[in-house]
């Protein structure tokens, strides 16, 4: 019966491109048709469980076939098999790859309204989860210079991941409307390569938050390296705690961190920052956001990646930051520049294998390269971009016209 059924869920996806099958049995079937652009893919079954599991929920049960070694690719990659799938059936035309069955729907639910209340202790842990499996992974994977875990930005004539955030950084420095002397705080800092930045290209003090130690101890180190240490500090603390010591800041910027808050924490997220802004300060927050209504985490993405974690339409961000008498001066949607960033992070860990492979084991590597290239898709076909909101408390405090942005990006990219 999941054979059957599998069969029917895939010949009623994939018409452009092809995907040859074979089952457990030993009998292949052949979906799709040739086409210019759209890969060719052949898998095997290893068992009868996999169809079945992906009859019940797609991602959950792609996903655990392929980490198992139950899903095995003959030709393709798993990049090339998720592009097939996402490609015949895209978001803007009203396309899906299938939905859990009714009864995994429903445990979904209640599992992923569990996990989203993000308490203080749960969030420490939730983010512990992704980002202390070690630094070195991230080295491979991401930039060397910034370490930027967040898409980049690739306007005309970027072509490497290096450039494109150092674009990035440049973009929401340039935002932020900095004059020397302010204090900044970045929330959710990483491994430190937004506040180094900014302490480089401006005579101010920023503070770094994050609630990972092996980000916090590689962003102090990489601070001393760059010579900055005496302008840039990092602590390990959650964002909550901090209106409870009384100091304002003259800028706020929260890259990637957002998508961690958990849906019934905004209200608290806002009003943590605008207790934390200065009356005439001005906020940018960046974040993947959905592109159309609200919904919720998907079993895989909740289960190994980002447990608590929740990606935001933009509808539901502005009505939780509005509460607070948080002015949104300037929104921006970011629609391709993060798969073209998770393509990169993809190549990266595909040279790296054997490395990471070693680090981890083979079942990891397929678990991550599954993540990366499920959120490529999402990103080129599926329902998800990137939204840059700009904040301010005070109408006047920003220029009337956006040219300042451009001025001051040119500026950061060819400094006197």
């Amino acid at each position: 019966m999941s054979k059957t059924l599998v069969s029917r869920y895939l010949a009623s996806i994939v018409k452009r491109g092809t995907l040859q099958v074979t089952f457990a049995d030993g009998t292949r079937t052949s979906f799709g048709d040739p086409a210019e652009g759209f890969p060719d893919v052949a898998l095997t079954f290893a068992d009868k469980r996999a169809p079945r599991d992906i009859v019940m929920d797609p991602r959950l049960g792609a996903a655990e076939a392929y980490m198992d070694g139950r899903l095995t690719l003959q030709r393709g990659g798993i990049m090339e098999l998720v592009e097939l799938l996402r490609t015949n059936a895209p978001w803007d035309r009203g396309g899906s790859i299938g939905e859990p069955s009714p009864l995994r729907r429903f445990g979904n639910r209640i599992a992923f309204a569990r996990e989203a209340l993000n308490d203080r202790l749960r969030s420490q842990r939730n983010v512990s989860h992704h980002y202390d499996i070690g630094n070195d992974l991230y080295r491979l994977m991401l930039d060397p210079e910034h370490m930027q875990y967040s898409c980049g930005y690739w306007g005309e004539g970027v072509e490497t991941l290096a450039q494109a955030q150092e674009a990035k950084l440049a973009h929401i420095a340039a935002k932020l409307a900095l004059r020397d002397g302010q204090t900044v705080l970045d929330i959710g800092c990483g491994w430190g390569g937004m506040a180094i930045y900014l302490a480089r290209k401006f005579d101010i003090q920023v503070t770094g938050i994050t609630l990972s130690r092996e980000q916090l101890a590689l962003a102090e180190e990489r601070a001393r390296q760059a010579g900055v240490a005496d302008r840039v500090a990092f602590e390990l603390v959650d964002y909550r705690e901090l209106p409870e010591r009384g100091k304002r800041y003259d800028r706020l910027v929260s890259v990637g961190m957002f998508e961690h808050v958990g849906r019934p924490q905004f209200p608290t997220f806002f009003k943590a920052c605008a207790n934390l802004l200065a009356d005439d300060g001005v906020m940018l927050l960046h974040t993947i956001g959905r592109i159309g209504s609200p919904g919720t985490t998907d079993a895989f993405t909740r289960k190994y990646i980002f447990p608590g974690g929740y990606i935001p339409a933009l509808s539901e961000t502005v009505a939780a930051s509005e509460k607070f008498r948080l002015i949104a001066s300037d929104t921006e949607m970011l629609r391709l520049h993060y798969a073209k960033t998770l393509r990169a992070w993809y190549a990266n860990c595909m040279a790296h294998r054997d490395e990471i492979v070693a680090m981890y084991d083979e079942r990891f590597f397929r678990m991550w390269t599954f993540y990366l290239a499920g959120a490529t898709s999402s990103f080129e076909n599926g329902g998800m971009c990137n939204y840059q909101i700009q904040y301010c408390r005070d109408r006047r405090v920003l220029p009337l016209t956006r040219d300042y942005i451009a001025r001051t990006e040119a500026a950061l990219a060819n400094p006197l």
